[in-house]
């Protein structure tokens, strides 16, 4: 095998790939030998989810406004679990392939790992991917879907599941469709969100570790980030996987406005919570460098500041005071320049941000969270105000 082979395997990271979760899939041959099988098991797994509870609604008359005071129609949850949510869980094994190895090489191609941390490096690589594979998370995942399936079914999802009563009336016991929504459907989207929050987790503990390196910092580099600014597309990754949380919860909330009245306004203080919630699980991982861009700012504010000074007591020297000066190699570096490129070095260094979060990494959060709430607002606020008020909170 050759060297560059061997250097291509050592920097390969994936949130997806050989996972206990992929693992099975692969068995039961939803994953292809060579790929992900992403439009396969998107399809197979909305299918599977949605086709049984639609037929039994349309069989027994529940389907539709007329057959019953509330039919499966309006009951948006069900549908925004199955043909969109869900899917969605699988599409995101794009972003958690791909943009991970990206960032992996980034690392070392960047020059921010030296040669001497390396062997460090595709350490903690390794480390993750067994953290990844860890068959306790699993294995607690495991045991927490199968309680949710055992939860009292008459005080879970009770409204939701109104439509797949068996006489219809609101008494205890469901049909066929209510017994798939709570042992199948339900389970297999709770398993999906879970996945995703311990790969989320992984991410966490890598960039904690990788934070941890003699990292090559440059104290100049243009994203106000020391170079690590590639990380603001870190929760890329998982703006799929808020899109669908803030489907679900946007599809129970209609509801609610659009047939028992609840008012839009009663429900910002829940949102709100809940955006914040997303801001704090999603970009929290890109905090695990704000000690040492701190540490580093600090730093670099007394280099170029002694750097600045010295360069502008020189040029005060011979320029104001006429003093000559026979050698003053700082003066003649062409790298520094004029006096006002020393400023905006030193005004770059003052500007380095506490974490790699920049508007690019707040978008990727924030647009997946509001975007589905706002034909829940559009039910009561007119389009043009709800449309004008997200500009207003994303500019």
């Amino acid at each position: 095998m050759s060297d560059t082979h061997e250097s291509t395997d050592e920097l390969t990271f994936s949130l997806v790939r050989y996972d206990p979760w992929f693992r099975l899939q692969r068995a039961v041959g939803l994953i292809p030998a060579s790929r992900l099988g992403i439009v396969r098991r998107a399809l197979v797994f909305a299918l599977v989810t949605w086709l049984p509870i639609a037929i039994w609604a349309l069989y027994w008359r529940r389907a539709f406004p007329g057959e019953i005071a509330e039919p499966l129609l309006q009951h948006f949850g069900v549908h925004v679990r199955c043909l969109l949510a869900i899917p969605l869980l699988v599409i995101a094994e794009i972003a958690g392939e791909l943009i991970p190895q990206n960032f992996v090489r980034y690392f070392v191609t960047s020059g921010l790992v030296p040669d001497d941390a390396r062997p460090r490096f595709v350490q903690i690589l390794r480390s993750a991917e067994r953290l990844r594979d860890a068959w306790p998370a699993w294995a607690t995942i495991l045991v927490f879907v199968l309680l949710s399936g055992t939860i009292d079914r008459d005080s879970v999802h009770e409204h939701e599941l109104v439509w797949a009563r068996e006489d219809g009336a609101g008494r205890p016991g469901f049909g066929f469709a209510g017994w798939w929504f709570l042992h199948v459907m339900r389970p297999l989207f709770t398993a999906l969100l879970l996945v995703w929050l311990w790969r989320l987790t992984v991410c966490a503990v890598l960039l904690w570790r990788i934070s941890r390196l003699s990292l090559h910092l440059v104290p100049t580099h243009p994203d106000r980030a020391g170079g690590l600014g590639f990380l603001g597309d870190f929760p890329f990754i998982f703006t799929p996987v808020i899109f669908a949380s803030s489907a679900v919860l946007a599809s129970r909330w209609g509801h609610d406005v659009l047939y028992h009245g609840v008012d839009v306004y009663s429900l910002a203080i829940p949102f709100a919570v809940y955006v914040a919630a997303m801001l704090i699980l999603f970009l929290g991982p890109l905090v695990m460098f704000t000690p040492r861009l701190h540490h580093f700012k600090q730093r670099g504010l007394r280099d170029y500041g002694a750097l600045v000074g010295k360069h502008g007591r020189l040029v005060r020297r011979r320029w104001i005071s006429n003093e000559p000066i026979p050698e003053a190699p700082l003066l003649q570096a062409a790298e520094l320049g004029p006096v006002i490129d020393t400023v905006s070095m030193y005004e770059v260094v003052e500007g380095i941000r506490p974490a790699p979060i920049g508007k690019q990494a707040l978008l990727a959060v924030l647009l997946p969270a509001l975007i589905p709430m706002i034909p829940v607002v559009a039910i009561q606020i007119p389009l043009k105000e709800v449309l004008f008020g997200l500009l207003k909170t994303l500019i």
